[in-house]
């Protein structure tokens, strides 16, 4: 499932922890000119991380971080492209400062993880217009789900901010709206169903008071909520009250409205020259070479899309197998498609479609957290201090049979997580599927690792908030298989749904590539899911839409956690009776969301340590 997107064009936040300690061979000399070099490398780091965050006041905001609480991004490429010469003119200064030879294994981790992030900047630079930027769960839907959600409002000072960043999201959608021009103007279009997606939302921001009859705005709702707040608390009097609920008005009337209606309208207009049905970005100029810049960014390792298909092939073909077996221990009698649609059909295996119905499921998801939460301290040294909060997604961005997802807490645990639910349509939601969906954006997965992350001291700052897809998407995924070897899956059904999602994330190799590399049809893509997914099919219809819109991002799942599971046997063949589980995860958390390769060094220090310890 998705972890998140952030608004603006280079912060994707993620995380990184602490690192293997460097051995005994070295002299006391050699260790305290590593310590030394080291720790200022670490607080140059912070600064240089300062800088970077510089570049995002809402980044900022997400971190629990009041500074320049009253601006959004800037998001022109005029920034994107001063961002990326500061990376560059920072890893120039890195290296003449430093001397990586000096460095402890801790802080080379750090140095090399700052190149590798310019690399992939640089490497990413040529597609900068590539990428579909007024589609579904775009800006128009961010901007409104960033200020309901991550802007708080505790003092006067913060409501005039909130108000201040009002005023500027027409101009941000603005920006985003010549980009989406300039790229369509070069042949780049998101797919029809796309635009069709992303005008639904925007009609959902727009309905209700203020700028229609029926009902309220989200935005309108939330603001009120937040200047009531403040009037019951006594910071603002009620004559005050109305009056910044009459800048709030006017501020979304009269300077939000007309941009997200020029979106509406150039959307509505731009949708007739767009592929229908959707295609992949082989049919984008140098469509080719973009994917596989994308299949290299998401999943850190340098492998093929025709490697990654023939890879999915063989492991829809190793879970169909075990699906068989679940299938004759729950005493069905037909063929494994005929036991796929009795999964979908029968009402068993969904809750009502009703708010009772919604809530059950939320509160089932809730349950199944707080029975594996018991049971983390056997299989882990390192865990979470933040809590985790289970709910429905916004009704504004809510769409039948999206995936679920997660919104990281602050670090300073002032915000929980967030495990949010699409719920619109149950019929999408099956019961069988929920426990290894509540272990995977929750705990063992996402929750676990981000909140851990969050949390480390000792290291530079920007570890615990940078990222990988295939690392972070990779360790929810092996946490799905870690909860049945810490004894959940009790039910048979449950642990098919284990099954499926697996199942899921390797028919994403083959689709995702199928798409995009092999010009497989849309339809083509949803017969293959459906032939090998008991999925239903509005959900298999949505998750093939999201692989068209974001290209590559899906094969980093089953990638990453292919890569934990070879870590771990590999750990567990050299060290034999001392392997220990908690070693081995705390080793992988405990270095944050590393690019592969660097996992991999991370991983073998580790062994090499416990190798070399005495009994």
């Amino acid at each position: 499932m998705r972890v998140f997107k952030t608004a603006s064009t280079t912060f994707f936040l993620m995380f990184l922890l602490v690192g293997c300690s460097t051995g005994g061979g070295e002299s006391a000399a050699a260790r305290s000119n590593a310590n030394s070099e080291s720790e200022r490398l670490t607080e140059w780091l912070d600064q240089e991380f300062e800088e970077d965050l510089a570049f995002s006041p809402q980044w900022r905001t997400q971190l629990g971080d009041k500074t320049d609480y009253d601006k959004l991004d800037d998001v022109s490429e005029a920034t994107r492209d001063r961002y990326l010469q500061w990376r560059r003119d920072s890893v120039a200064e890195m290296r003449e400062r430093f001397d990586y030879d000096k460095l402890n294994a801790e802080a080379k981790t750090s140095y090399d993880t700052w190149v590798y992030l310019l690399e992939q900047a640089e490497a990413a630079e040529p597609w900068r217009r590539h990428d579909y930027l007024l589609g579904a769960g775009g800006p128009h839907a961010e901007l409104p789900n960033f200020m309901i959600n991550y802007h708080e409002v505790d003092s006067v000072s913060d409501l005039e901010a909130y108000i201040s960043r009002l005023r500027q999201v027409g101009p941000v959608l603005d920006t985003y709206l010549g980009r989406a021009q300039a790229a369509a103007e070069q042949g780049v279009r998101q797919p029809r169903f796309d635009y069709d997606l992303a005008i639904e939302e925007i009609e959902r921001v727009l309905s209700g008071t203020p700028f229609s009859a029926e009902g309220e705005s989200p935005l309108w709702a939330d603001a009120r909520a937040k200047i009531a707040k403040l009037q019951e608390s006594g910071k603002i009097s009620a004559e005050q009250a109305s009056d910044y609920l009459g800048q709030v008005r006017e501020s979304l009337v009269t300077e939000m409205r007309p941009a997200y209606s020029r979106v509406l309208s150039w959307l509505r207009n731009d949708r007739e020259l767009a592929a229908e049905p959707g295609q992949g970005v082989w049919a984008l100029p140098e469509g080719e070479d973009y994917y596989n810049m994308r299949l290299q960014q998401m999943t850190t390792l340098d492998i093929s899309a025709d490697e990654i298909h023939e890879f999915g092939l063989a492991e829809v073909k190793r879970l169909r197998a075990e699906m068989e077996k679940i299938k004759e221990q729950v005493g069905f009698e037909g063929s494994l498609q005929e036991f796929f649609v009795f999964l979908r059909e029968d009402p068993q295996f969904y809750f009502p479609n009703t708010d009772e119905g919604r809530e059950a499921y939320l509160q089932l998801a809730r349950d199944y957290l707080d029975g594996v939460n018991k049971k983390l301290p056997e299989y882990f040294g390192i865990l979470p201090k933040a809590d985790l909060i289970v709910k429905r997604v916004e009704p504004f961005r809510e769409q039948p049979g999206a995936a679920q997802h997660y919104f990281p807490g602050t670090p300073d645990g002032s915000r929980p997580g967030i495990f949010y639910a699409h719920l619109s349509d149950m019929s999408a939601m099956a019961k069988y599927q929920l426990e290894v969906i509540a272990y995977h954006e929750g705990n063992p997965g996402h929750h676990m690792q981000i909140s851990i992350a969050q949390e480390l001291q000792d290291i530079p700052r920007f570890r615990t908030q940078y990222g990988y897809t295939a690392f972070v998407e990779g360790w929810a995924l092996y946490s799905e298989l870690l909860a049945k070897e810490m004894g959940s899956y009790e039910d048979p059904y449950s642990d098919f749904g284990r099954l499926s999602t697996e199942m899921w994330r390797a028919i994403r190799l083959v689709v995702d590539t199928g798409m995009h590399a092999k010009q497989w049809t849309q339809e083509q893509a949803i017969q293959y899911f459906l032939d090998n997914s008991p999925q239903p099919e509005a959900a298999v219809r949505s998750e093939i839409q999201r692989y068209l819109r974001w290209p590559a991002q899906a094969t980093a799942y089953k990638i990453g956690m292919q890569k934990i599971l070879d870590l771990r046997e590999e750990a567990r063949d050299a060290l034999g009776d001392k392997f220990d589980i908690r070693g081995f995860h705390d080793t992988v958390l405990g270095g944050g969301a590393l690019p592969l390769s660097v996992l991999k060094k991370r991983v073998q220090g580790w062994v090499e340590q416990e190798l070399g310890r005495e009994d």
